[in-house]
């Protein structure tokens, strides 16, 4: 009865090792790891700046195209006699203006 349980011992012990040996690499990479995440957390990197300025791009694009659309539409209502219509659109002008005259984002 001795002779499995010392059997048992020896292998829980070099089963055992490994995994002790895997914590201990573990505890010791675990800074290293978590200084690269941080890292990589707190810079931008150049494509990831080009995809932020290319979103951007095409947000005020969409945002000029809307701003045609309904701009056509409201002068439109304002050529059959609607005054409303008309300040819509010219109020819709002044920012399609405004968008059109800014810089492209950076």
């Amino acid at each position: 009865m001795t002779v499995p349980r010392l059997l048992a011992l020896g292998l829980a012990l070099v089963a055992l090792q490994g995994c002790l040996a895997r914590a201990a690499v573990d505890v010791v990479t675990l800074p290293v790891k978590a200084v690269s995440k941080g890292v990589d957390a707190a810079t931008t990197s150049q494509s990831e700046a080009d995809e932020k300025r290319g979103r951007a791009i095409r947000q005020r694009e969409e945002r000029i195209g809307k701003l045609a659309r309904d701009y056509d539409r409201e002068i439109e209502r304002c050529g059959d006699g609607d005054d409303e219509a008309c300040a819509k659109a010219q109020a819709i002008k002044a920012e399609w203006e405004a968008l059109s005259a800014e810089e492209r984002p950076d």
